[in-house]
């Protein structure tokens, strides 16, 4: 390989980092609590044009023309009714992974939710999360979409400074098998069947197509990496996830 295809490839690789951390971003905003900024940015198509930026440089459809929400007050509905509220005090769709038995495997909600943070912590995400409001739900989806964010920026800066990426790009992968695309796989099956509440169409869009837009993610990243060690992962306690595997 010439030195100018190798600067072509890193720059691609670059792009596409920043593609894939951009969606992450996104994703984190549009499936948060729905603010007046946001229903601004829906209402104008600012959110939907970035996504679109960062979706087909990866190589994905073109975001598709869907009707926002009417007003902010719609917006703040349809995710209430949808993400937050339900019965006996339970959301419908819960945005956190411990409330879904089939994804903690046999442990206590707060044994998953060491494992999950065992991630963060090793990447330095304490004060970040905590920044975030997520401090005691290291398991909720937004933290988790954060997360897989800052992973895509350290890929960028190593591919910027012509480090060694690998160890980003094998947490971003085990991270994806482990936890973050169970949990959008269980939140977009519980949409499926809790999906008159008034969602936003662009948020409906967003729960229907993370699922396997992360496993085409994770499809490329076990083609820089290898395969993720997922039989392993399946059977991991605390101790095995705070182990530092990706330096």
């Amino acid at each position: 390989m010439t030195q100018l295809t190798a600067l072509a490839v890193r720059q691609h690789e670059l792009e596409r980092a920043e593609a894939r951390g951009a969606i992450y971003r996104l994703a984190a905003v549009a499936l948060g609590y729905p603010l007046e900024e946001t229903w601004e940015a829906l209402a104008d198509g600012r959110l939907q044009a970035a996504l679109n930026d960062a979706w087909q440089t990866l190589g994905g459809e073109p975001w598709p023309a869907l009707a926002a929400s009417s007003s902010s007050e719609d917006l703040q509905v349809g995710y209430m009714a949808t993400f937050i509220h339900g019965k006996l005090g339970k959301p419908r769709v819960p945005l956190v992974a411990s409330a879904y038995g089939s994804l903690i495997g046999g442990l206590t909600p707060g044994a998953y939710m060491l494992n999950v943070q065992a991630f963060y912590t090793h990447f330095g995400l304490t004060a970040a999360v905590e920044d975030e409001g997520h401090k005691d739900q290291p398991d909720h989806l937004l933290a988790m979409l954060e997360f897989c964010a800052l992973l895509c920026h350290l890929e960028a800066q190593a591919l910027q400074h012509n480090r060694d990426a690998s160890p980003y790009r094998r947490a971003q992968r085990d991270f994806l098998v482990r936890y973050l695309r169970p949990l959008l796989q269980a939140v977009r099956a519980g949409y499926a069947q809790e999906n008159q509440h008034g969602l936003d169409a662009h948020l409906a869009h967003l729960v229907q197509v993370l699922p396997d837009w992360t496993h085409t993610q994770q499809l490329a990243l076990e083609s820089q990496v290898g395969p993720s060690p997922e039989e392993g992962a399946k059977k991991a306690g605390p101790e095995l996830a705070s182990q530092p595997m990706w330096d």
